[in-house]
């Protein structure tokens, strides 16, 4: 029986008698951005919302609305880039509210990798511990859901990165009806094995003034017309339902021990 607390769905008196039980709440991380033909734009999205739906399933802990806008970097049509020291202090207010109210332990889940926004969240997450006194008590977590499967953690290992088999099939096992994979296709294959080498390589960094203190200009690639940085044959949903369980289960770990060292007393 779900145990689900997904707060957008709940009422002001659903939430305060649920923070009597459960002082654990989940901030989905995603982003609006490029993952080829054959994935929406909401990818990162629907796999922080679904893993932490799956954690709040077992757990019983809160979720949160996730966060869409972030930073990106990509510039295809569609995605929508948020600069990351605004979606830093985002965040920071986010988890401030969250605290304010009485939620003692705030799992931030990045379902979106760009090194940008993970550092950006972090920094949210280190700055308001170390300059707001009120978080005393208030412990943050920081979770790149990939990090939760040992299956996913080979993407990187065989060069599997951005809309690759990883991503795609847990899109086939979360949202089957959003992915078009008749319209699937790669960048050319200098792109490809470009981005595959270097998960940055889609940047293209120009100087006007050739001194090393001279910060370089960041541009994608031009060479870059679909967006992905893998390889997604062999896709299946069956694949994505490995990944999602073991996102799920270590996750919904987290919380327990959250709830059981700085939980409800």
């Amino acid at each position: 029986m779900s145990q689900a607390r997904i707060m957008y769905d709940m009422t002001v008196r659903q939430v305060r008698e649920g923070l009597e039980e459960m002082k654990t709440v989940i901030v989905p991380i995603g982003v609006v951005e490029q993952h080829g033909y054959h994935l929406p734009l909401s990818v990162d999205i629907h796999n922080a919302v679904e893993i932490a739906r799956g954690a709040s399933d077992e757990t019983g802990c809160f979720v949160a609305p996730p966060t869409h806008y972030n930073f990106s970097g990509g510039t295809l049509p569609g995605t929508i880039n948020l600069s990351p020291q605004v979606f830093s202090l985002v965040l920071t207010d986010i988890c401030r509210s969250l605290s304010v109210q009485g939620f003692k332990n705030i799992i931030l889940l990045m379902g979106h990798g760009g090194t940008e926004a993970g550092r950006a969240v972090s920094d949210a997450a280190e700055n308001l511990q170390r300059l707001d006194p009120r978080m005393a008590g208030t412990a943050i977590a920081v979770v790149p859901f990939w990090e939760l499967s040992p299956t996913y953690m080979k993407s990187f290992e065989e060069k599997d990165f951005h809309a690759g088999r990883y991503e795609t099939s847990l899109m086939l096992y979360w949202k089957p009806e959003l992915v078009r994979m008749d319209e699937a296709r790669l960048d050319s294959p200098e792109m490809v094995q470009m981005m595959q080498a270097d998960q940055d390589a889609f940047l293209v960094k120009h100087k006007d003034v050739d001194n090393k203190f001279v910060i370089p200009r960041l541009a994608q690639h031009p060479g870059i017309e679909v967006g992905v940085m893998g390889n997604y044959n062999g896709a299946s949903a069956e694949f994505g339902q490995e990944i999602a369980m073991e996102c799920i289960g270590a996750l919904a770990d987290i919380v327990r021990q959250m709830e059981r060292e700085n939980g409800v007393r």
